[in-house]
């Protein structure tokens, strides 16, 4: 089972803005059609006021938003109630302010100024969801055996089609349904923002397989990618067996990927699974020119052993023991070394595999 690097070369070029208005003439086209027809009352998405206050950084003000209802009804078992609801995403409206104690320490003073934000604001763990869909969990046919989770941000439409197309694609196989998801936040500060968002909004309607939440989409905001999905799949997912996780510049050998499953099931091997290419004896980055840059005053100790986010399988039952740990953790701006934290508060450790190729694969000459 491979998994490497794909090069993406983006022409960032002055078609950019052709490119885009473009798109938004032909998604207007769609929206004025789809108002020709009844409103949609399945329940997948209302509107309502929701935002992150006093968050700088996080989105600003008060804003209608996409949303999920708050109760997605589900089919009744023989006997039972007819109107019975599932969980929803109870998070409508966050009123997120600085944390100004912090302000007043000396090693915040210290403290490198692009981590103030994300000092300020860690308390911040869950955020209002701008596109959800609670009915991806559900098969037509058997039960969800993989869940396919990718990692992305707006502008990289063309990783996610390119994902759609190739290793992500959904289908079913012996009773064994793969369905894949995409987690996105919102557009950070300077871009096109109102556009933008229309864009993800119109590519979810044609796909139906993106989920969003309301903070912005920086490196240092993974982390709530992170904690946010994981409370998601706790609500929405009580039938998933498996989850790959994993960026949306990476390629997958999916048959490999379900046969690893199919060893760790045979061997009873699936309650902890955990498994990637695993870091050990890392230390913080304390070169500034890094993205991984982590100062002093935020951590000073090693590392325990994390797998690196290109992408990791594990199990459901441990990913709700992961959401249930990491609720009692401080949040870190590194991904991968936050999930290495709550596996060790767990008292366990990832598995490696050759197979994952966090660094892609060497050609020999």
């Amino acid at each position: 089972m491979n998994i490497m690097k794909l090069l993406f070369r983006r022409k960032r070029s002055g078609l950019l803005k052709p490119v885009l208005s473009l798109s938004l003439f032909f998604a207007s086209l769609l929206l004025f059609h789809k108002l020709k027809f009844p409103e949609d009352t399945t329940g997948s998405y209302t509107r309502h006021p929701g935002s992150c206050e006093g968050c700088s950084g996080w989105k600003k003000g008060s804003k209608p938003t996409l949303a999920s209802h708050n109760h997605v009804t589900v089919p009744s078992a023989p006997g039972a109630h007819s109107n019975r609801s599932a969980p929803f995403w109870d998070v409508q409206v966050l009123n997120c302010s600085e944390d100004a104690a912090v302000r007043t320490t000396d090693w915040f003073r210290r403290l490198d100024p692009r981590f103030h934000q994300f000092v300020l604001h860690r308390h911040c763990r869950y955020f209002p969801m701008l596109i959800n869909h609670p009915e991806k969990c559900a098969a037509t046919v058997g039960e969800v055996h993989l869940l396919i989770v990718v990692k992305s941000i707006i502008e990289q439409h063309d990783r996610r089609e390119a994902v759609r197309k190739t290793w992500g694609r959904e289908y079913t196989a012996e009773g064994k349904s793969i369905k894949t998801l995409f987690l996105l936040g919102s557009p950070s500060v300077g871009k096109d923002t109102k556009n933008l968002q229309k864009l993800i909004e119109y590519e979810d309607q044609i796909y139906e397989d993106i989920l969003q939440w309301d903070f912005m989409d920086t490196f240092l905001n993974l982390t709530l990618k992170e904690v946010n999905f994981l409370k998601w799949f706790d609500i929405y997912c009580p039938g998933v067996q498996f989850i790959f996780k994993g960026d949306d510049d990476v390629f997958v050998n999916t048959n490999n990927l379900l046969d690893l499953i199919g060893f760790k099931v045979e061997e009873h091997k699936e309650t902890t699974l955990f498994v990637g290419h695993t870091m050990y004896r890392s230390f913080p980055i304390r070169n500034k020119q890094s993205k991984y840059y982590i100062p002093r005053e935020l951590f000073d100790k090693p590392y325990p052993p994390y797998v690196g986010g290109g992408g990791f399988l594990m199990s459901s039952q441990l990913a709700r023991r992961l959401f249930v740990v990491s609720e009692d953790l401080e949040l870190y701006p590194i991904d991968d070394v936050f999930l290495g934290m709550c596996l060790q508060r767990l008292q366990l450790s990832p598995e490696m595999h050759s197979g994952f190729r966090t660094f892609g694969i060497t050609m020999r000459r």
